[in-house]
């Protein structure tokens, strides 16, 4: 039987911007998305996140509203775990 997986969409992109605090994205991802494995790593000019939800348009509203927003990778991983294309 498949592993069960709670937050469908693995969700990955790149916010460019001006004063960017990986601590001030992390805390507010982590307070008003609802989702797991949340990476926010990066400087002040250049942030990469990785973040696993059932609703990414919210994570790519909350990014593009501080910053450009680019390299999107959204990837369903329940249609991965069936071997299908993503």
């Amino acid at each position: 039987m498949a592993e069960e997986i709670e937050f469908r969409y693995d969700t990955q992109l790149l916010i460019e911007g001006k004063d960017l605090d990986e601590d001030v994205i992390t805390d507010y991802i982590t307070a008003n998305l609802v989702g797991d494995c949340l990476l926010a790593v990066g400087d002040e000019d250049l942030i990469k996140v990785h973040f696993h939800t059932n609703e990414p348009w919210k994570l790519l509203e909350y990014c593009a509203s501080i910053g450009e927003i680019y390299d999107i990778v959204v990837e369903d991983m329940i249609r991965q775990s069936k071997g299908l294309h993503g």
